[in-house]
């Protein structure tokens, strides 16, 4: 098969004959070529970006509000169905392994498990802190309000790293799953937290009804959170990961959501920004993920500032 650059020749070397010619009637389809060249070549660069060993793994992704109280509990909320809505779109696999409702609104914590082709390796763009400008629908002298929220995705254990869990080594609670209410709350004790003593990692189920299943659940997370712990203990550097869960705060985000005085959605890392803020927050998140990952396979991306 001949090679692009090849290809590209020829068909320019058309291009400039047709032009001496003066005949126009074959431009239409060379640039038909050049184009569907250029989306392949496009395509096989993006596909670059998916080269790591845990790109192809299901992803844990834990949304957590920072200061604010009920308003970054409510933008926690608005995350999870953001994140929700754009794994349901690839026609992924999601499952809502843990959940800690807000007092008034929102959550305080939630962790979804979204499987499907190369999720973590799209879902790694997102790691951070996320912020919210909006007119407060809580403040009932309608100010505008600033609320900050972390995500942190880490891969589920591939293997790639052996990882032997000791039960000694772990502190198990079992408490009543906290929904919204309803027939379908439990009201046995089947939700699992485990908190592995040793490094202080903490991990949450109550997805199912059976303690069984949650338990089993639980292990998978705890598993991914050791490896990635392990990954990082063995490379010695402090990655984007454990940066994003520091300073949940003003000038540590990755992107800001401003709906008032103006609506942006603005990634700081790479710039790219757009004005349909609610395509965004309806899980149209794509074209922010393809910036960050060919920034960053390109070696571009810029150190967040907080600026808009």
């Amino acid at each position: 098969m001949a090679r692009p650059a090849a290809i590209v020749r020829e068909v320019l070397e058309m291009v400039d004959m047709a032009e001496a010619d003066g005949d126009a009637s074959l431009l239409p389809d060379l640039q038909e070529q050049l184009d569907a060249i250029t989306q392949d070549l496009e395509k096989a660069e993006f596909a670059r970006t998916m080269s790591a060993p845990t790109d192809r793994a299901a992803a844990f992704l834990s949304i957590n509000p920072g200061a604010g109280g009920t308003e970054s509990c409510d933008w926690a909320a608005m995350l999870l169905r953001m994140y929700t809505r754009w794994a349901e779109a690839r026609g992924y696999e999601v499952e809502l392994v843990d959940i800690l409702p807000g007092e008034e609104a929102g959550i305080k914590s939630a962790t979804l498990r979204i499987a499907g082709d190369h999720a973590h390796g799209y879902l790694k763009a997102e790691n951070g802190v996320h912020r919210l400008v909006r007119i407060s629908p809580f403040d009932s002298a309608k100010r505008r309000h600033t609320s900050f929220c972390s995500v942190f995705v880490v891969p589920e254990e591939d293997d790639s790293i052996e990882i032997t869990i000791d039960e000694s080594d772990l502190r198990i609670d079992t408490y009543r799953a906290q929904g919204s209410g309803g027939q379908h709350v439990n009201r046995t004790e089947s939700a699992i937290r485990l908190t592995h003593l040793p490094t202080g990692i903490v991990v949450a189920c109550q997805a199912d009804r059976s303690q069984h299943k949650n338990r089993s659940t639980a292990f998978k997370m705890l598993a991914a959170r050791l490896a990635d712990f392990e990954r990082k203990k063995r490379n010695a550097v402090k990655d984007e990961i454990e940066a994003a869960k520091q300073g949940i705060n003003f000038g540590s985000q990755i992107r800001s959501y401003v709906l008032a005085p103006y609506r942006m959605v603005k990634d700081h890392r790479t710039l790219f920004e757009t004005g349909n803020t609610d395509a965004v927050l309806d899980g149209e998140i794509d074209g922010f993920i393809k910036a960050y990952l060919l920034a960053a396979q390109g070696g571009t991306l810029a150190s967040p500032t907080g600026e808009d």
